[in-house]
């Protein structure tokens, strides 16, 4: 099980499917669009003109709309003329509606942030890259204790038999938290493609993982069968979503169905097991579920910055060092079993 992204299932749920529509009562209210039109003819907005809005003197693009008018650098950072227009348009906006006592509101499926150097959604990128980094430790110290501090066999490989798949959670880890902390820099079609991919990713491994763990699975033939259909079901998922159609719906139910089966495989197990450190499986199952309220709870982000999806990516970092705890301690427990066997 993985707290911190086995519980995106719920998360694609109640923000990144709510995220993906494109009608919100921001950009549905006639004076942003006004804005945005004006500033997709100018190229200004209040007084601030954009340079990558870029017009002859006659004020007519030489060919084509002007979003074809970007310098390759523009295209590749992604911050073109209309996404200023309208960042700024919503800025704008905003600011009128808090003088008169109005609450923000969602502008084409996102909570007005405000960027800081160019970053789309800061508070979700820094705690994205504090799991990352969170992930990092936690893998490396385990790769430490299994292969330098715990008894190695004769072939030099390590008692513990689920060493490999938890080198391999880690790295699926840090690559799914990797691409969230670039999707929420930046939401364009290709990062949006890669942060579900991860994560639908790492929602399958962690399935697997929890079913090879909880059921004790060691013979390699039988892990091969077990994870065989998983494996394919979830890259022809992944290969759908990318190539065929970016179907939010179905996806949702995908990972829905993967989150809450390992959910209840790993709860379960720590109800029924006697494993000494099953506290803290069941002290993490429990944190992500309440951990999810915030993402039933949405609400809009404090100063600009801390929404409810930013403050659930900051509860799965002490979750995240937990699990990794609890992943180190069970190592040290089966390396414990397995010596007195061999004695």
């Amino acid at each position: 099980m993985t707290i911190d992204r086995y519980s995106i299932a719920l998360f694609l749920v109640f923000s990144f499917l709510v995220g993906a529509l494109d009608a919100s009562a921001g950009d549905a209210d006639p004076l942003y669009r006004a804005c945005v039109v004006e500033c997709e003819k100018t190229g200004c907005v209040g007084g601030r003109c954009f340079p990558q809005c870029k017009f002859p003197s006659d004020g007519v693009a030489n060919e084509g709309p002007w979003y074809m008018q970007e310098p390759l650098y523009l295209k590749w950072k992604q911050w073109d003329c209309q996404s200023d227009c309208r960042y700024n348009c919503m800025v704008d906006r905003e600011k009128e509606r808090e003088a008169v006592g109005n609450g923000p509101v969602k502008y084409h499926g996102k909570w007005p942030f405000k960027r800081v150097f160019g970053i789309q959604e800061p508070a979700s990128v820094a705690f994205s890259a504090l799991n990352l980094a969170m992930h990092f430790h936690g893998w490396l110290s385990f790769f430490i204790l299994v292969y330098y501090n715990l008894p190695l066999r004769q072939s030099k490989k390590a008692y513990y038999e689920f060493a490999t798949l938890w080198h391999v959670y880690g790295l699926v880890s840090m690559n799914s938290w990797l691409w969230s902390a670039v999707f929420h820099s930046r939401d364009v079609d290709l990062t949006e493609k890669l942060d579900y991919s991860s994560a639908v990713a790492l929602l399958g491994y962690s399935l697997i993982l929890a079913i090879l763990r909880c059921f004790n699975v060691r013979v390699e033939a039988a892990r091969v069968m077990v994870a065989a259909p998983f494996l394919a079901f979830v890259t022809t998922h992944i290969l759908y979503l990318n190539f065929y159609a970016f179907d939010y719906g179905w996806n949702m139910k995908v990972c829905v169905v993967m989150g809450v089966a390992q959910l209840l495989i790993w709860a379960i197990w720590a109800g029924v097991t006697r494993h000494p450190y099953r506290w803290k499986c069941w002290v993490v199952v429990i944190g992500g579920g309440l951990a999810m309220l915030l993402e039933i709870y949405d609400f809009p982000p404090y100063q600009g910055f801390f929404d409810a999806h930013s403050v659930w990516h900051a509860t799965t970092i002490p979750l995240t060092y937990l699990w990794w705890s609890f992943i180190r301690d069970d190592a040290k427990f089966r390396t414990s079993i397995l010596l007195r066997k061999a004695d």
